[in-house]
Formats: C-alpha cells, sequence, structure tokens
C-alpha cells in the first residue's frame, strides 16, 4: 500500500543505463519498466498501420470463449487482420468481465464518481519523464487511441493524496501515550513515513528495491538479461513473500552471482508493520505467503509506478465525448438479446471501445460486424463443453439465453481454432474437454490451471460528499489500518460530478474471506462503524466520517462468489512459478495441433493486472496469425518473438 507507492521508474541511477530506446539490432525488442519473462515490445507489433498481419485465410472460423478485456482485444486485433468468421461467446449480459465500473443510474441528475468494483488503477509502463500514453505498454497503447482520460492514482502514501493515516496496533505504533493516527504527507514524492519504526521498515525495502530497480535496468533487454532474469527465478521462485521480507539482506549485490539480491533484513515486528503497509498498491499481508517472484515483478517491473485511474472516454467535466450508441436505450447481440449498452465512463469504458469503435482498417468496429455476421456475439451463452473432432474442428456447445432456464437452448458451432480467456476455475467447474489427446492437451497443463491460486476479493463503494476533499483538513484521505476494513481510498474526478467516492474497504484473501458471512448491508453497515471507532480513538482526529458517506447508496462485490469470475487474480504458491510459466507457452507449444489457445490473466503470472489480458490475447492472435499463414506486418516473424523459459 504505502511503501513505494510512487516509487520512480527507473530511478535517476537506472535512467542512465536503461534502454530508452529498442535495440538497433530488434526493433521488437521491450524496454524497462516492462514484464520480465518475455522481452517483447507488443505495443510496436500492435500499433502498426494495418495491425498484427494481412490474413490469408480469413474463412478461418474462430470462437472467443469469454468478452472481457482478453475477448474483446482478441476479437478486436484477429478482427484488424482481416479475419472475417469470428464468434465471441459471452456468459453475462454486459462485457467487460472483471473490469466493472458502477457509474451510478442512468438518469439520475445526481451523478457520482464511478465506482471500479474490479480493476481500478493502471500502469502504463511509463518513465518518469514521459506522459503515461508514451508507455510501451497495450494500455498505454489503447488509451492513446481511443482517447481515454486519465489522471494519477490517489494510492495512500503518495504525493496525490494530501495526507495518508495509519492506524496499527490500535494506534500505539508510534509510542505516543494516547492512541494516535499517524499522518503522512508526502507532498514532493519523496518523504518517508513518519516515525522511527516506519521509517526503518520504509528504508529496508527502499533500500532492497532500489537495488534490484538499478541492476536489472543495466541488464533489461541486454544478451545478458535472459541470463540474469534465470538466475533471480533461481533464487526466488521457491521463496514465499514471507520469508524473502525476513531473508538477510545483502551490503552488496556481486554480479558473479546475478540473480541474489537478499531480502529485506526485517525483524518480525518489521515483518508484521509491512505486512499492514505493503509496497506500493495495497496491502500485502494477504500476499505474504505467495511465491516471492509475483510482488517482485509487481514492485520491480513497472506495475505498481505511475498507476492511471481512468476517467473513461470522456471531456475534462465527466460527459462522455461522442461515441456509437452512447445514447442507444439498448443495444443488441447478434441473436437480437439485449446486453448492457456502453456509457464510456470509468474503466468500463475500455472494454467498450474495444467493442463499439472502429477500426482504421475495416471503417467498421467489431459489434458492426457482428451485427452483419448475425453470429459474431451472442451473450447470455455458457459454453459446457469443447470435442476435438477427427476431422480436427473444435465443437463449441453452449447453453443459449443461459440466464432464462425456461427458454434455455443448447446449441453447438465447430470451429479451426478456439480461443479461451476464463478464469481457470471456471473451466475446470463448467466446461468439459473432450477428445483432447495428451498431445494436444498434456496433463501437466491441465492439472497447473486446475491448481492455480485464485483469490478472493471484497470491495464495498459508496458516494462521497464533495465537502470531504473540499473542506475536510482533519481526517486523512486515506487511510492504512490492520483492522478488518484495511485500506481506505477517497478521489475525486472532476468537479462537476455531484459525489466523489469512497472506497470503504478493500481487501484480499483471508482478510476477504472473513468478511463473507455478512450481508451487503450489513458488512457497509459494520465498515462505516469500525472507520469512526477507529478515527474516534485516535485523540489526534477525534472526528467521524460516516456523515460525509452516502451508505444508502453503497454497493459490495464480492469476487469468489461471481459467478462469471469465480476470483479475482490468479496467483501462484511458492515452487509453482514454473508451472504459471507453463500455461503461457501452450499456446506455441500446443495451440497449432490443439487448435486450442489458453490466453488472459488466467495464464500469466502477472495477477490482477490488465496487461496480461492484452499480451494474451495478442499472443494467441499472433500464433492463429502463424497457423493460417497470415503476412506478417513490419517485418515481424516468428523468430522475432522470444520464447518462455522453464525449468530445465
Amino acid at each position: 500500500m504505502t511503501i513505494g507507492s510512487s516509487y520512480n521508474y527507473p530511478s535517476s541511477a537506472a535512467k542512465e543505463a536503461a534502454r530508452t530506446k529498442r535495440s538497433a539490432d530488434n526493433k521488437w525488442a521491450a524496454r524497462f519498466p516492462n514484464p520480465p519473462d518475455l522481452c517483447f515490445d507488443y505495443r510496436a507489433l500492435v500499433e502498426q498501420k494495418n495491425g498484427i498481419a494481412t490474413a490469408t485465410d480469413p474463412q478461418h472460423r474462430i470462437c472467443i470463449i469469454g468478452a472481457g478485456i482478453t475477448g474483446l482485444t482478441a476479437a478486436r486485433e484477429l478482427y484488424r487482420c482481416g479475419f472475417t468468421h469470428i464468434t465471441l461467446l459471452e456468459q453475462s449480459r454486459r462485457i467487460g468481465g472483471r473490469h466493472l465500473t458502477v457509474p451510478g443510474s442512468k438518469h439520475s441528475i445526481a451523478s457520482h464518481t464511478p465506482f471500479e468494483m474490479g480493476a481500478m488503477r493502471m500502469p502504463f509502463f511509463n518513465q518518469a519523464d514521459e506522459p503515461p500514453t508514451d508507455g510501451r505498454s497495450m494500455m498505454a497503447y489503447y488509451a492513446k487511441a481511443f482517447d481515454l482520460s486519465t489522471s494519477d492514482f490517489a494510492n495512500p502514501g503518495s504525493q496525490w493524496v494530501r495526507s495518508t493515516g495509519i492506524f496499527l496496533r490500535e494506534g500505539s505504533l508510534g509510542g505516543e501515550s494516547t492512541p494516535q493516527m499517524q499522518i503522512w504527507k508526502n507532498e514532493d514524492g519523496h518523504t518517508p513515513p513518519p516515525g522511527k519504526e516506519l521509517q526503518e521498515v520504509y528504508s529496508k525495502w527502499k533500500t532492497f528495491a532500489d537495488r534490484m530497480t538499478r541492476h536489472v535496468a543495466e541488464v533489461y533487454a541486454s544478451a545478458k538479461w535472459e541470463t540474469m532474469w534465470a538466475a533471480i527465478v533461481a533464487k526466488y521462485e521457491s521463496v514465499s513473500f514471507r520469508d524473502l521480507v525476513s531473508m538477510p539482506a545483502l551490503q552488496h549485490w556481486d554480479e558473479r552471482s546475478p540473480g541474489d539480491f537478499g531480502g529485506m533484513g526485517m525483524s518480525a515486528k518489521e515483518s508484521a508493520i509491512f505486512y499492514a503497509i505493503g509496497i506500493g498498491d495495497g496491502s500485502w499481508g494477504a500476499f505474504y505467503d505467495v511465491c516471492s517472484i509475483y510482488p517482485l515483478r509487481t514492485a520491480i517491473f513497472g506495475f505498481s509506478s505511475h498507476l492511471q485511474l481512468i476517467h473513461g472516454r470522456v471531456d475534462p467535466m465527466g460527459d462522455p465525448l461522442a461515441s456509437p450508441h452512447l445514447h442507444s436505450e439498448a443495444v443488441f447481440d447478434s441473436m437480437e438479446l439485449i446486453f448492457d449498452s456502453p456509457r464510456y465512463v470509468g474503466l468500463a469504458a475500455l472494454a467498450e471501445c474495444l467493442l463499439f469503435m472502429k477500426t482504421d482498417e475495416t471503417k467498421k468496429s467489431f459489434y458492426e460486424h457482428c451485427r452483419d455476421a448475425k453470429d459474431g456475439l451472442l451473450t447470455d451463452s455458457s459454453v459446457t463443453k469443447l470435442t476435438k473432432l477427427a476431422n480436427q474442428k473444435i465443437r463449441v456447445h453452449f447453453d443459449w439465453k443461459h440466464s432464462q432456464p425456461e427458454r434455455l437452448q443448447q446449441r453447438f458451432e465447430d470451429f479451426d481454432s478456439v480461443i479461451m480467456t476464463l478464469p481457470s476455475w471456471l473451466i475446470e467447474t463448467r466446461i468439459e474437454l473432450e477428445n483432447f489427446t495428451a498431445q494436444m492437451l498434456p496433463f501437466e497443463t491441465i492439472n497447473a490451471y486446475k491448481t492455480a491460486h485464485w483469490e478472493t476479493s471484497c470491495k464495498v463503494f459508496a458516494p462521497l460528499k464533495k465537502s470531504f476533499l473540499s473542506k475536510n483538513t482533519n481526517i486523512p484521505q486515506a487511510i492504512v489500518t490492520d483492522s478488518f476494513i484495511h485500506d481506505v481510498y477517497t478521489y475525486r474526478y472532476n468537479d462537476t460530478y455531484s459525489y466523489d467516492c469512497i472506497l470503504l474497504s478493500y481487501t484480499w484473501e483471508d482478510d476477504a474471506t472473513k468478511l463473507a458471512s455478512f450481508t451487503d448491508r450489513e458488512l457497509v453497515t459494520k465498515c462505516a462503524k469500525e472507520l469512526d471507532r477507529i478515527l474516534m480513538k485516535c485523540t489526534n482526529v477525534q472526528e467521524r466520517i460516516s456523515p460525509y458517506i452516502g451508505l444508502d447508496q453503497a454497493k459490495v462485490q464480492r469476487w469468489m462468489t461471481d459467478r462469471n469470475a469465480l476470483g479475482c487474480a490468479k496467483l501462484y504458491r511458492p515452487g509453482a512459478y514454473y508451472d504459471a510459466v507453463s500455461l503461457m507457452k501452450y499456446n506455441r507449444d500446443f495451440g497449432h495441433h490443439s487448435g486450442l489457445y489458453f490466453s488472459g490473466e488466467s495464464f500469466s503470472v502477472d495477477a490482477g493486472w490488465t496487461e496480461p489480458c492484452f499480451r494474451g490475447a495478442v499472443d494467441a492472435v499472433i500464433h492463429i496469425c502463424n497457423k493460417t499463414a497470415a503476412t506478417f506486418n513490419g517485418g515481424f516473424s516468428m523468430s522475432d518473438y522470444p520464447y518462455y523459459k522453464t525449468a530445465t
């Protein structure tokens, strides 16, 4: 959460060494910061005038299961390539998946800041001296292409909040004679947290992160990078984050052991503090027992840096720009079923743009193509089985009008290729895979996605009176606690919305599970009472926050019980990193033979972010283009596409 939330990537030392341009002999190489496993610039491939490739077999029939960001991206990019027989199946009556924006009543006079019930803050992989949309990420590309408005996210501990209140150990952490909320003001982005104990934790984390960032940036995308990353993985893939925090710190990094950066050297008490305040984008206690590679990826390679709040495809007043179907009372899929119409507000605008915005290559949107094709987009359609046929096609069985049992129809269609984008637990519990041999779908792959660890998460959002951020100077703008509410965020999109927003409680894993027995109404009331109790107990605050909150309009999202998700983010335990990597390798190793392609966060190692959705989608498109002998654009060939490395 607080520690490192605005960490500058790359640091001044790293910036001198980091490659600010792609290698002259490989224009497809990524630059730092970027994910470490595949040093490849996906944006360079997709942002070309004619997209990834030009299809030579446009009739190749493709089914995409799931209309989340992964499915929508795959559909749009395949359509840009010239594929014309694409069917997108979605179980729910909305698009976007775990991008879930609640924008308030469509006809309400009193508008409020959108509630981002799923993903809410986006890394663009931009460096410190460039705007977010210049970052070398797919998110940066689409934000620029769709004119999405953004601002720096109000992370606790960052310069983007007026102050952060830290309440640990019932207010006793600072050693005061009465319970206190420690107040952190970090206007310049470099001010350490208050108090000796917090500063010790901050220093140990920052020393570790600075050293690793500096050396990684020097080598990233060079000929030495794969060796260095392999050494880092060998050192840390069997280590939990909890153990990394307490592992002895190194005094000096030794280039003869390039993967060894030691640990953070925290005591048990310091570790308990770090458990609550985390590294930069939320309390990390729930992640203490995951593989340490995951938080290292997040912290060092740009996922927690310069995070952006997506306002939507809107003007500075928050009003949507002229966009397709903005004022439509209803939109219909290819079978005339109604699904949620676009609002272009908040992060949901990204999914809406992917579907409804025209492409330069076709002069039509994928949605227009679907309406013309009559089978392009089917909502309320739950896939139940995939059958590999003797003619090498895949038969996709699905329940049409899934949400209406009395009208449900069992259907099937045959396809040449199928892109699976669902959370892996949905695949195991809902979809039968029939006639796929071990050469097409090895047991190791099935086991890897079956045993993946999916995190639960709970969010409690409510409208916030404008006076809180405009006039209140007593209660901190962001609050971090070791209470059951954990993290509290307040922020504003613009001055014109009638209300601002409070994320009253944001929890993960066990911290979210412990809230499962309460009804939504009970949980909202309980969170407000607990926050009031904390603030009133602190002798340097003693003011309730509940009068500022519209508790009757609060919304709760529990991702583990969402039937279209069964979890919020896929993580991996110590020792399971290579299983996760093996899922990313599947498309290249087996997709050509099986006709099945796994894409998205379920088959990535960067859980909880949107970037692996984009990259997984493009990966599937690359391999389908290669399978069908499409002509790649820009001189790209498969020899330019690096391989994922697994244990030897």
